[in-house]
């Protein structure tokens, strides 16, 4: 990717970017740091101290890393249900205790404007739509600042109509399909949304909080998204007709990570023990099925011991990554399958494991017809079909992200635009 100033620039332009404490909220904003100290921009990443270690230790390959400085800021202590150290939603005993976590970070503003103060010259600021006060912070210094969720601009347009439109707040049952206004082949039930939202009448602590992070948003200058226009056209057009703020489409971010893994042998450099059993699969010629839900999900003893059964039924040799539970059902799960099956139950590098040559499948969460489905998915002819299709969305997310291609092409015109904003607040007298 192609190093380019702004147009007109006479100076590096500088960059804030403030991830929320969570791994998959951080890596594609670090993915994103990549992306623009390639065009000469200056990256300054905020977090707090016990975060430092791991963003440093993912962009140490960068090659322009010299253009990326880390601050740390102190993280609250004494927050209720908090035990001391945890600076992470994955170290979380429960994410029932995400509330306060998210509440905690406000703690972190005046230390967050300070540094702004000393900084000095900042283009604009970046930061997680969960971090909703950053945006009085960026107000004050009269700085641009865009938010960032991380999703698609399917799951943000089919939200957004259905909220707008009051689609689930009508339906008797959870799982009475809606057809989506202005997406008339798409059908969901409420429970197909995250808690609040899943309740007719939404209301508590989470539901202010996510509303508080849609109006920090809102009154953004814009928000990036982490997809590319091929991709999903008819969701993106939605977004820039119907919502706000302007959508900048710049992803697919991960592709800014160099690869590690050769085309054909798997990287021996990870000692994790389930990159170790991967490398074995692969070795043996095995397909196998990747399961995971993400490290903020919490999933019921019913839904466990459900996709365990599936998956012992399934016959497949597959890696589940979940959260650990009380119950037994994960020692009994790997006691029955053996060597079929790894479970893990801390963090692992995502983009690792799908990356493997091994790993050909996703997760199912409904246990009824899974061995089927599986089957059916990695060696039927649905799955053939899948792949294929898979082929031609790489090629296309990499085209995008390429020079001139649409993501790139965004990403510039996104840099000029807050450049020109910036300058022109300065010229008006803004610090």
């Amino acid at each position: 990717m192609a190093s380019s100033l702004p147009v007109g620039s006479t100076h590096r332009p500088h960059i804030v970017l403030f991830p929320f404490m969570s791994k998959g909220h951080t890596i594609p904003l670090l993915h994103l740091a990549r992306m623009l100290v390639t065009r000469g921009i200056t990256v300054t990443i905020f977090t707090t101290k016990a975060n430092k270690p791991f963003i440093a230790q993912v962009l140490e390959t960068c090659p322009d890393g010299n253009s990326i400085s880390i601050i740390h800021l102190p993280f609250p202590s004494n927050i209720e249900g908090i035990p001391h150290g945890i600076e992470s939603t994955d170290k979380l005993p429960s994410i029932s205790l995400f509330p306060q976590f998210a509440g905690a970070t406000k703690h972190l503003q005046p230390h967050f404007e300070m540094s702004l103060k000393n900084l000095g010259n900042v283009t604009c600021i970046v930061s997680d739509g969960f971090l909703s006060w950053t945006l009085a912070s960026a107000n004050k210094f009269g700085i641009p600042r865009l938010s960032f969720y991380g999703m698609n601009a399917y799951s943000g347009a089919v939200q957004h109509s259905v909220c707008v439109n009051q689609s689930l707040w009508g339906p008797e049952s959870d799982d009475e399909l809606i057809t989506v206004p202005g997406f008339p082949w798409i059908q969901i039930t409420r429970n197909d949304l995250d808690y609040p939202f899943t309740q007719r009448n939404p209301s508590g602590p989470f539901h202010d909080f996510i509303m508080e992070s849609i109006v920090s948003s809102v009154n953004s200058y814009g928000t990036i998204v982490n997809t590319f226009h091929e991709l999903e056209p008819r969701f993106i057009d939605y977004m820039n007709r119907e919502m706000k703020p302007t959508p900048w489409c710049v992803g697919p971010l991960c592709l800014a990570e160099p690869f590690s893994c050769s085309d054909t042998q798997p990287n021996g450099s990870n000692s994790s023990k389930w990159i170790t059993w991967l490398d074995q699969k692969l070795l043996q010629g095995s397909s196998v099925l990747y399961v995971a839900f993400g490290s903020q999900a919490e999933i019921s003893t019913q839904q466990m011991e459900a996709i365990s059964k599936g998956l012992e039924k399934s016959e497949v040799n597959f890696l589940w990554v979940v959260r650990n539970c009380e119950s037994n059902v994960l020692n009994e799960l790997g006691d029955k399958v053996g060597d079929r099956g790894m479970i893990v139950t801390e963090w692992v590098n995502q983009m690792e494991i799908l990356k493997h040559e091994s790993v050909n499948g996703g997760g199912f969460v409904k246990a009824d017809g899974l061995k089927n489905m599986v089957k059916e998915l990695m060696e039927g002819e649905k799955g053939k079909e899948v792949r294929r299709r898979v082929k031609e969305v790489g090629a296309a997310a990499k085209a995008a992200v390429a020079d001139g291609g649409s993501s790139w092409r965004t990403l510039n015109e996104l840099i000029n635009e807050v450049e020109s904003v910036r300058n022109k607040g300065k010229s008006d007298g803004e610090m």
